[in-house]
């Protein structure tokens, strides 16, 4: 019998092809199939290899932050220029779009998660009057409001609130608010930007909606004598009933000390679980979730311009819009599963 041939174990050879151990060991290290592993022309497996082409994520990923901080440098030349528009109200479009909604967008999403219902019923074009119930303390809905308008119409249409006098009396609050659209609610100003065709938003509970105890939540309040529907009427645009619900939870106002909100020139000042009793803290709003529906709109072009002076259309106009919205609320409510989720 011929000799037979042992081949030791520990030989490479008989099953790696002739790759020495140590530069599968390495192959391993770098990741399966690497040709960075095998032995380059030199023979050495650490022979140097081409540049590194960047992946084609990675190259758009770079491209993006490449045009967003072109796009800021650009913004930003701007406005020390002084090369923005602003209209004749003191709206400042572009610093709206870029850092107003910017800085509320993720309270909107992410903190107050909310839901828009039915927001194709603004008109994709013309003027238009968004009638919304008011609740929160703070002012808090007609922001969100603004938000839903500016990120969900499928136009990408603007919403230009009426807010109060008390907005334009306080410092810093006066100029954010006249830089994001909002203009005194007086009937002038309103019919003015109706007639250009911009979206005007009106809460006409006032201080009487958002200053409410918290035991008559989601009950509206009067809404006034009917100034809006007169104002819709002489413009002749669509009255949009709009229903907002979780916004009266976020600071339940469970008192209120008349004596400081004369002393501060306040319509009210609210007293909460949390606040004043745990300072700063206690104005922190509740994360409630919210949900924004839009009605079918109400059309008023169909009148006669006689018809904004008859006190009695103008109240059961009104009283439509009213009941229209309180319905709804309370539809909504009967949906909601919870104040938090």
């Amino acid at each position: 019998m011929a000799d037979a041939k042992v081949i030791p174990f520990d030989d490479d050879r008989s099953r790696s092809g002739g790759v020495p151990r140590a530069a599968r060991r390495r192959s391993s290290v770098r990741g399966t199939g690497s040709v960075s592993a095998l032995p380059g022309p030199s023979g050495s497996p650490d022979a140097p290899q081409g540049p590194e082409v960047p992946r084609e994520g990675e190259a758009s990923d770079r491209g993006a932050w490449d045009r967003r901080i072109a796009g800021g440098l650009a913004f930003l030349r701007r406005r020390v220029t002084g090369e923005y528009d602003v209209d004749e109200f003191g709206y400042d479009e572009e610093l709206t779009d870029q850092v107003l909604m910017s800085l509320l967008r993720p309270v909107y999403e992410k903190y107050f998660r909310v839901e828009v219902k039915g927001v194709e019923n603004i008109p994709a074009e013309g003027g238009a009057l968004i009638v919304s119930n008011h609740s929160g303390t703070l002012p808090l809905d007609g922001l969100m409001l603004q938000v839903a308008v500016h990120d969900h119409h499928p136009a990408g249409r603007h919403l230009r609130l009426l807010a109060a006098d008390l907005v334009f009396m306080l410092p810093v609050v006066n100029e954010l608010a006249r830089k994001a659209g909002h203009t005194l609610a007086c009937a002038e100003d309103a019919e003015r930007l109706l007639r250009k065709g911009e979206v005007v938003g009106v809460m006409p509970e006032g201080f009487k909606g958002i200053g409410k105890p918290f035991g008559e939540r989601y009950k509206l309040q009067r809404f006034g004598r009917g100034g809006f529907v007169s104002t819709a009427l002489k413009a002749g645009v669509p009255i949009v009933p709009c229903s907002i619900v979780g916004a009266e939870e976020i600071y339940p106002m469970i008192g209120n000390s008349k004596t400081l909100a004369r002393l501060l020139g306040f319509p009210y000042f609210p007293i909460t679980p949390t606040f004043p009793w745990l300072g700063p803290l206690g104005a922190v709003p509740l994360p409630t979730k919210w949900t924004i529906q839009f009605g079918e709109p109400i059309p008023t072009d169909g009148y006669p311009l006689e018809a904004a002076e008859d006190p009695m259309l103008m109240f059961n106009l009104t009283d439509q819009v009213r009941e229209q919205i309180q319905h709804t609320l309370y539809k909504l409510l009967v949906q909601r599963r919870s104040v938090f989720f």
